[in-house]
C-alpha cells in the first residue's frame, strides 16, 4: 500500500523511477524500498484503469511527472494529456514534479496540489549542455519564487567541464560562491548529470547535497542513471 510521509527533505533521499510496466513489477517487488517512487506518466501512457490498484502496492511515496517532449517527455504527449495525467494521480502523490518552463500553464493544477498538501518540484532538464552555474542560479531563485520546495536539475555532463558546473552550483547552496559570483536561492536542490560523466556526477551530487537521487529500478531510462542500489551505498552514513 503506497505510504505518505510528512515533513520537509533534508538529508539526501533516493528516488526509484518507474518508466515502464516492467519497473512497476520491479518497483512493488523490491526488497529495500526506497524513500519515493516516481512515476513517469509520460512513459507509462496510454495508462489502463486498473494501474491505480498496482500503484497502491507500492511501499514508498510517489513523486508525479508527466515530462514535456521538449525536455525529454515520451511520447510527444500535449500540454492537455499531459494535465489529465497528472489531475488523475495528483490523489495518490506526495509531490508533483513539472517543468520550470510550464509552471504557469500548470497553475490549475498546482493550486489544487497545494490545497491537498501535495508538495513541488520544480524542474530544469537541459539534454545537450550544461549552462553557467550563474545561469542555474537564476532558475533556482525562479522556482523558489514560483512557490516550489525543491528545484530539480538535470544536464548533460559529457565534460568535466560540464559536472564542474553542477558541482559549483549545488555547492553554492552551502554558502560558497559560484563563478557567476551570486548565491543559489535557499531552497532544497536535487541535481543530477546526463551522458558520458552522468554516473559518476551522481554520485559525486549526492555527496555534495543533492536532496533528491533518482536511480532506476530495471533499465536505466537515460544515460548515466545508476541502479538504485548503487546510489544507497553512496548515502553518508
Amino acid at each position: 500500500m503506497t505510504t505518505r510521509r510528512t515533513g520537509k527533505v533534508g538529508r539526501p533521499r533516493l528516488v526509484a523511477v518507474i518508466s515502464s510496466w516492467a519497473d512497476l513489477q520491479a518497483a512493488i517487488a523490491i526488497r529495500q524500498p526506497p524513500d519515493f517512487f516516481e512515476l513517469r506518466l509520460d512513459s507509462l501512457s496510454p495508462i489502463p484503469r486498473h494501474a491505480e490498484t498496482k500503484i497502491s502496492r507500492l511501499r514508498a511515496p510517489l513523486i508525479i511527472t508527466a515530462r514535456d517532449p521538449r525536455e525529454g517527455g515520451l511520447g510527444n504527449l500535449s500540454i492537455e494529456t499531459r494535465r489529465a495525467l497528472l489531475l488523475r494521480f495528483l490523489p495518490h502523490a506526495e509531490y508533483i514534479d513539472v517543468e520550470l518552463r510550464t509552471a504557469r500553464q500548470f497553475k490549475s493544477i498546482l493550486a489544487q496540489a497545494q490545497k491537498r498538501k501535495v508538495r513541488l518540484i520544480l524542474s530544469y532538464h537541459n539534454l545537450k549542455a550544461t549552462p553557467s552555474s550563474r545561469s542555474l542560479c537564476a532558475k533556482a531563485k525562479l522556482a523558489k519564487d514560483a512557490g516550489a520546495d525543491i528545484f530539480k536539475v538535470a544536464t548533460r555532463t559529457h565534460t568535466p567541464a560540464a559536472l564542474a558546473k553542477l558541482i559549483d552550483f549545488i555547492t553554492s547552496g552551502s554558502g560558497k560562491r559560484p563563478s557567476g559570483s551570486e548565491r543559489v536561492a535557499r531552497i532544497p536542490l536535487a541535481v543530477m548529470g546526463i551522458g558520458k560523466l552522468g554516473a559518476i556526477s551522481r554520485l559525486l551530487l549526492l555527496r555534495c547535497g543533492s536532496v533528491l537521487n533518482y536511480g532506476s529500478v530495471g533499465q536505466p531510462n537515460v544515460e548515466g542513471q545508476l541502479p538504485v542500489e548503487v546510489l544507497r551505498s553512496a548515502l553518508p552514513r
